[in-house]
């Protein structure tokens, strides 16, 4: 059986479990997820790779290589196709 974590509580009060040692309150982050942004699109840890790097819009995307995002601390292999089909159906493309 697995063990639920550790309680947790964020600075706004919410409680959670983790098992790990990230302090990312899951309650925090569903309520600050993009609803109508490619954001939206992706997991939490690579919206958040992105948005350290400024990175809001899909014309900011295909401003860096494919290399570069994927060297983003938070930036795993599955979130690449995603990006690059929403790249493509917008026209673009990441840098070369």
């Amino acid at each position: 059986m697995a063990t639920k974590g550790t309680l947790k509580t964020c600075k706004k009060g919410h409680q959670f479990y983790k098992s790990s040692d990230c302090p990312t309150c899951p309650i925090c982050e569903e309520e600050r997820k993009p609803k109508d942004s490619f954001l939206a699109l992706i997991g939490a840890p690579a919206r958040r790779a992105l948005e350290r790097e400024s990175i809001k819009t899909i014309d900011d995307l295909a401003k860096y290589s494919e290399k570069e995002i994927l060297s983003l601390h938070g930036m795993g292999k599955s979130t690449i196709p995603k990006l690059q089909k929403i790249l493509s159906e917008n026209g673009l493309a990441f840098k070369k």
